[in-house]
């Protein structure tokens, strides 16, 4: 049995455009669309969406164990890449995605960083529900530009 449910609902603008209806009723409707040649670009596409779910999950989980720290990381940037691959049947698949999370201070002004770096990753609801399927490696740089965590590249492999 689930223990939270959630939702959306799609309704056809175009060709492979839609409009997104969630379920909670003060959030917006979201325009999807497939990029060009095949739709307008009118919106994000789905392999889109499910990079940015990633590198949003994951920077929010790193604010939130750095806020019960009661530290200020002073802003946060997440940049996502993914690449595109052709599986043993010559469909396109996600064949992994990469996420560098940017602090906005130097690690040396954040305590109990070492804390956070090590636990932020698994509470982060999508990426640990994606790595089942999908290699996500993750870095984090603070404001002096040192890489400051980066993940164990067996971890995805490990579960």
């Amino acid at each position: 049995m689930s223990e939270h449910r959630f939702g959306a609902t799609l309704s056809q603008l175009g060709a492979y455009e839609f409009n997104v209806k969630f379920d909670l009723a003060e959030m917006p409707p979201l325009r999807v669309d497939e990029a060009p040649p095949l739709g307008a670009g009118a919106g994000p596409n789905p392999d889109r969406l499910l990079a940015v779910a990633v590198a949003h999950c994951l920077a929010s989980s790193l604010f939130f164990c750095m806020g019960k720290f009661k530290q200020d990381p002073g802003g946060i940037t997440a940049r996502v890449s993914g690449n595109l691959e052709r599986n043993e049947r010559g469909r396109l698949r996600v064949g992994g995605l990469e996420v560098v999370i940017t602090l906005g201070r130097s690690v040396q002004e954040i305590q109990h960083f070492d804390r956070c770096a090590g636990q932020f990753e698994d509470f982060c609801i999508v990426t640990a529900s994606i790595r089942q399927g999908i290699p996500v490696t993750v870095r984090v740089v603070d404001g002096s530009g040192a890489t400051v965590f980066e993940d164990d590249p067996n971890r995805a492999a490990a579960g």
